[in-house]
């Protein structure tokens, strides 16, 4: 079984008096350890998506299964406590709390999830080491540069080993080099560690690291080849 299974989903938002129609009846199978890219400019419904995929949202029609439990059938406190122990995440503007230092930062997921110990504090030692901040520990976010904030996104996305990541425009707070770099330490963590994840952008030069890529077309999913996404 597919490790995300999206079933007939359709989502309307309602602007004022006008009716808006994301997505009617979409179906997507995302396979564990896969890295799935949806391309697409902004407005096209790729945020929506996942918002749908981590429980934040509900949609209209259809279901939502991650590992055979149906989001949809869940109360909201119940997806809030799935979403925070299975999914990790990566946001454009980095979303680290600036009272909290690096290492009180990495360590929230674990608070949360009760999973605070000698083990897992050692564990985010590891992960802050594999994305190349080891020694920033005590270090404050506005102390960092944006690619750094960036880097211990990703590590806090990673510390309570999540069944899915999904990252939402990654790189479009940061200039190309150092979105270049910080792409290549989030493919490198997420298939280091078997992960599945879903990436929702606008920029191609994502498109190295896809296993498939997937683009929104008048509101259908249309698979497309490296040669077609460039």
């Amino acid at each position: 079984m597919p490790v995300i299974r999206l079933n007939n989903l359709t989502r309307v938002f309602q602007e004022g008096t006008k009716r808006h129609e994301v997505f009617r009846d979409l179906n997507l199978d995302v396979e564990a350890g896969e890295i799935l890219v949806l391309l697409g400019r902004s407005g096209s419904g790729k945020s929506t998506l996942l918002n749908l995929i981590s429980g934040i949202d509900l949609p209209d029609a259809g279901s939502i299964e991650i590992d055979s439990i149906d989001l949809t059938c869940l109360s909201e406190q119940k997806r809030t406590l799935f979403r925070r122990e299975h999914i990790g995440f990566v946001f454009q503007f980095f979303n680290l709390i600036p009272t909290l230092s690096v290492f009180e930062n990495l360590l929230l997921p674990l608070d949360l999830n009760n999973l605070r110990s000698n083990d897992t504090e050692e564990r985010a030692r590891r992960v802050l080491d594999d994305v190349g901040l080891s020694g920033r520990e005590d270090s404050y976010p506005d102390t960092l540069s944006g690619g750094e904030q960036q880097r211990v996104a990703i590590a806090r996305a990673l510390v309570h080993e999540p069944k899915i990541v999904l990252a939402d425009e990654p790189t479009g707070n940061l200039d190309k080099e150092t979105g270049l770099d910080v792409l290549r330490v989030l493919d490198n963590q997420v298939r280091k560690a078997g992960r599945t994840m879903v990436m929702a952008t606008h920029s191609r030069e994502v498109i190295g690291m896809a296993d498939r890529i997937i683009t929104f077309a008048d509101g259908r999913l249309v698979e497309l080849s490296p040669e077609d996404a460039r």
